[in-house]
């Protein structure tokens, strides 16, 4: 049966696409600038002969890409999905003292999901637990946000957050909760160990019964002129402080 394949578009994306052995690159189309460029900034152009590379207008790529809006800096590939590990089987391969995962209830944005897997990343998270009906798997705007760094997380689809929740307590994870009228500073908090760090929609924060199933419900402080960070950020700041903190 043939694999469904999908579009990837940005430098970064297709670039870090291409190195990575285990994604399946079907076809790589570019511009003659946009290959001009990567020799000038002494890109391994090796990584373009593992696929089909196929030269093209800016315009035949803005064609390709159809009308996200996505500026696809004159690399687009065409590629197939990751092979997907489910989160049960993660948590019982994984030995790690310290784990943590990103679970997002209802956040839908491809770029504040892009955002926030690149910052998870960034900043050694192991894993983002996200809904399945509600994630945009096959976005460019996702990947082009993730900048490449989709290639190099976990992402486990799950049909319902609070069953994924549950299972997570039963494996000595904690769940930290983050919430704008929570009071407790999350910055005080001591995160060796097993962590699960929740965030909510971009609209309506985390559901009254999504919190129930947290032990911890955390704010983060910022100036009071300012009532809320977008949630990219706040994953940022939260994963930023928590890789300090236990490294």
């Amino acid at each position: 049966m043939k694999k469904t394949t999908f579009l990837i578009v940005g430098k970064h994306a297709v670039l870090e696409a291409l190195k990575n052995t285990s994604r399946k690159v079907e076809r790589v189309f570019l511009t003659e600038d946009a290959q001009k460029k990567l020799n000038r900034e002494n890109q391994n152009l090796n990584l373009f002969k593992k696929s089909p590379v196929f030269y093209k207008s800016r315009k035949e790529l803005d064609n390709l890409c159809g009308r996200d809006e996505t500026a696809h800096q004159g690399l687009v590939a065409e590629v197939e999905k990751l092979e997907e590990i489910t989160l049960k089987e993660f948590i019982i391969e994984n030995k790690k003292n310290n784990l943590n995962l990103i679970a997002l209830e209802e956040v839908t944005d491809p770029r504040n999901i892009g955002s926030i897997i690149r910052s998870a990343v960034a900043f050694n998270v192991d894993g983002i637990i996200v809904k399945e009906r509600s994630f945009p798997d096959k976005s460019k705007l996702l990947y082009k946000s993730a900048s490449g760094g989709a290639e190099h997380i976990k992402i486990f689809k799950v049909s319902n957050i609070n069953t994924a929740l549950k299972f997570l307590k039963t494996k000595n994870f904690w769940v930290s909760a983050f919430d704008v009228s929570a009071k407790k500073d999350f910055t005080k908090h001591n995160w060796k160990g097993k962590n699960i760090l929740l965030f909510g929609s971009e609209g309506y924060g985390i559901k009254a019964k999504t919190l129930e199933n947290s032990d911890f419900r955390f704010r983060i402080n910022i100036n009071n002129n300012i009532e809320s960070l977008n949630i990219s950020n706040t994953v940022s700041v939260v994963c930023h402080h928590i890789f300090q903190s236990i490294n």
